[in-house]
């Protein structure tokens, strides 16, 4: 076999991300207390900036009215005075501080991080690589393979569990992780057991033994292992971020429907500071000014597009749920990052940064931006119904059911149909698995 070399020219097109840009970006995607610490830094940095702590006139009476309008807010904002309290490692710190030591490349510990950075509440993750390639330069082919391979090292990560995609699969992180502590035959079912996790809730034991080719005493050996693992291995570090943090966007009701405006106690507002700016341009500029006077004048800038960009999203995403708004989590409606992208002219990573740790003070408390995303659910009138609507209806139902005979989930379908809403019977498991409801054998009242 000959190779031969050659040289070839060819044209393509790509997405080159400039370091102004990057830094527009991160600015984006900060939170207050990120953007905090990026503007402090900047200050320490450039001779030429500093805080403009005059408001304009327009801000300072919007300001007040919104003040009128939130005179009393939801219970689960905190009052000026609170202490600060110190700061708790948080689950993602503890994830990347366990990636750091480890030997995996620059390239395959940005793949972790960002998988780390999709964990829900619960240390899950709705793995959808596709997703997530919407939020990576546009010059990285990530094939599935290594999605893959990023996946296996965060779920080996402490605590057992985190990054499964399901509870079975939690389950089955756990139980090898700890696989010491079982003898193998007993192990190896259990692992089997996880995939019958509806059969195991509702005792149907014949039908298990049959299944899994086991007598009956192997079948109780391998539930005990399953009844020692944690449903939430990752609740240790689970706050309530809601009830810390100071809004940045702010929903308030006009006679034309609920409109969203910036907090403006979190808007960083900079100037260039007026005698040196005299001084570069005078008749005599100071040398070695001209730099940190481009630099200050993008950063300016940079923050202005930040506060338009939230603010748009934010204006969007009101319009789109006016009925949350009013009526509360079950009149949530499907909301994605494209609709919002589209309606917008942006991409759907723009979308994804504007609201990333971002939080919204709604007559409902504070609430992520992040949670008025919701997929659709199809009612039996054609219209569409967030899964969070549905949950939240669900949560209802199962405050009515007798503690001594609660609802079965086939019982619970039959209920979300009887008011429109017909979901199979898997996807109304899946739906209280996800608000942490156990099954009926498991909560009913001996």
């Amino acid at each position: 076999m000959r190779t031969q070399a050659s040289l070839e020219l060819g044209q393509h097109q790509q997405l080159a991300l400039t370091p102004q840009l990057r830094q527009a970006l991160g600015l984006l995607q900060c939170s207050s207390q990120e953007l905090d610490l990026e503007i402090a830094r900047a200050l320490a940095e450039n001779p030429l900036l500093q805080r403009d702590e005059a408001v304009p006139d327009a801000a300072a009476v919007q300001a007040e009215m919104l003040a009128r309008h939130w005179a009393r807010p939801a219970s689960r904002t905190v009052p000026d005075d609170m202490p600060e309290s110190p700061a708790a490692q948080t689950l993602a710190e503890h994830l990347l501080q366990q990636l750091h030591t480890t030997r995996a490349s620059v390239r395959d510990q940005s793949l972790v991080s960002l998988l780390i950075g999709e964990l829900d509440d619960r240390g899950r993750l709705d793995y959808d690589p596709a997703a997530y390639r919407a939020v990576l330069p546009t010059d990285w082919d990530v094939p599935d393979e290594e999605w893959l391979a990023a996946l296996r090292l965060l779920q080996s990560f402490d605590p057992a569990g985190v990054g499964a995609r399901d509870l079975a699969e939690c389950l089955r992180l756990q139980l090898r992780a700890r696989a010491a502590e079982w003898p193998a035959p007993v192990l190896a079912l259990a692992l089997r057991l996880t995939r019958h996790l509806d059969d195991l809730a509702a005792g149907r034991w014949t039908k298990l033994c049959a299944a899994l080719a086991c007598d009956r005493a192997a079948l109780e050996a391998a539930r005990q292992a399953i009844l020692r693992l944690d449903p939430h291995p990752t609740s240790a570090w689970a706050q309530d971020v809601a009830a810390y943090v100071v809004p940045d966007i702010l929903f308030y009701d006009t006679d034309q429907g609920w409109r969203a405006s910036l907090n403006p106690a979190l808007e960083p507002r900079l100037r260039i500071a007026p005698d040196l700016l005299a001084r570069i341009e005078g008749d005599s500029p100071a040398p070695g000014l001209r730099e940190p006077l481009q630099q200050a004048r993008l950063l300016i800038q940079q923050l202005g597009q930040r506060r338009q960009t939230i603010l748009r999203v934010a204006e969007c995403i009101a319009q789109r749920q006016q009925a949350f708004l009013d009526q509360g989590r079950a009149a949530l409606r499907p909301l994605g990052l494209r609709d919002v992208a589209q309606a917008l002219e942006l991409h759907e990573s723009t979308v994804s940064r504007a609201t990333r740790l971002k939080y919204a003070q709604t007559p409902w408390g504070v609430i992520e931006l992040k949670q008025f995303f919701a997929t659709g659910v199809q009612t039996d009138a054609g219209e569409d119904a967030s899964a969070q609507a549905v949950q939240a209806l669900m949560r209802r139902l199962l405050a009515d059911e007798r503690p001594e005979k609660p609802w079965s989930d086939a019982r619970l379908a039959e209920l979300l149909a009887g008011q429109g809403i017909g979901i199979a019977r898997r996807t109304v498991a899946k739906y209280r698995e996800a608000m942490g409801v156990p099954a009926a054998s498991l909560r009913k009242k001996r």
